[in-house]
């Protein structure tokens, strides 16, 4: 079985794990505001060192692709291709969406019948990253922004049980509670990414390491300050 190091940095949560012999055999987290930069090349460190590996000694790294924040994308996915180009070792990517809603069925949060897997990353306001999945992980509709309101997703709350699953999910869930609807709140965790990991790597989907660029969805726009300085 590969190692394979996993890196999910698209939310506020900083995440890093390491897969060996097919299970998460190490693990490091923060939610810290601003910690991205400061701790996720710390956090691979540490669980190499945990489990007396180097960088070379690693099959893979696999990196949550987004949407989410254009930030913390772009220091994910730096890191992972940094690794990648030290030692010699392919680079793999996962949607982050997948991610939440793996995490979901590995985490025990699916309600009895489920019908569907919404995940929500915020996009700021009452604006989601969002697609809807079966509970197996099987992508249904394109990820797009969309604006959350009370028709939203009407035919997948009537059909069943459906669970909605994101760092959105709570401020969604006024707006589209009902009966069928279950929130959970959360930010994707690497060790979520065991099982996607996995699958890119026998399939082989390997990403060139020199041009991979992360999937924001939006585009990042800076803006200039109206505060005079001088």
């Amino acid at each position: 079985m590969p190692n394979i190091l996993l890196i999910e940095t698209s939310t506020a949560l900083c995440s890093v794990a390491l897969a060996m012999d097919g299970r998460i055999a190490a693990s490091r987290e923060s939610d810290r505001s601003r910690a991205h930069a400061a701790m996720t090349a710390p956090f691979v460190k540490e669980v190499l060192d945990g489990q007396g590996l180097a960088a070379s000694d690693l099959d893979a790294v696999c990196v949550s692709a987004g949407p989410g924040s254009y930030t913390g994308l772009r220091v994910g996915v730096s890191t992972a291709k940094g690794i990648c180009f030290a030692a010699g070792i392919p680079l793999l990517s996962t949607g982050t969406l997948d991610v939440l809603v793996h995490q979901a069925a590995a985490e025990g949060l699916l309600p009895e019948g489920c019908r569907y897997v919404i995940p929500m990353i915020d996009a700021r306001r009452m604006e989601v990253y969002t697609a809807v999945f079966t509970p197996a992980g099987e992508r249904l509709t394109e990820v797009e922004p969309r604006i959350i309101d009370a028709d939203s997703f009407r035919s997948e709350r009537e059909a069943g049980p459906v669970l909605f699953i994101g760092d959105a999910a709570d401020k969604c869930s006024a707006v589209l509670a009902g009966p069928e609807a279950r929130f959970v709140q959360a930010s994707p965790r690497a060790s979520a990414m065991l099982v996607p990991a996995m699958r890119e790597f026998e399939a082989g989907r390997f990403r060139d390491t020199a041009y991979f660029e992360p999937f924001y969805l939006k585009q990042f726009v800076a803006t200039v300050s109206q505060k005079k300085l001088f």
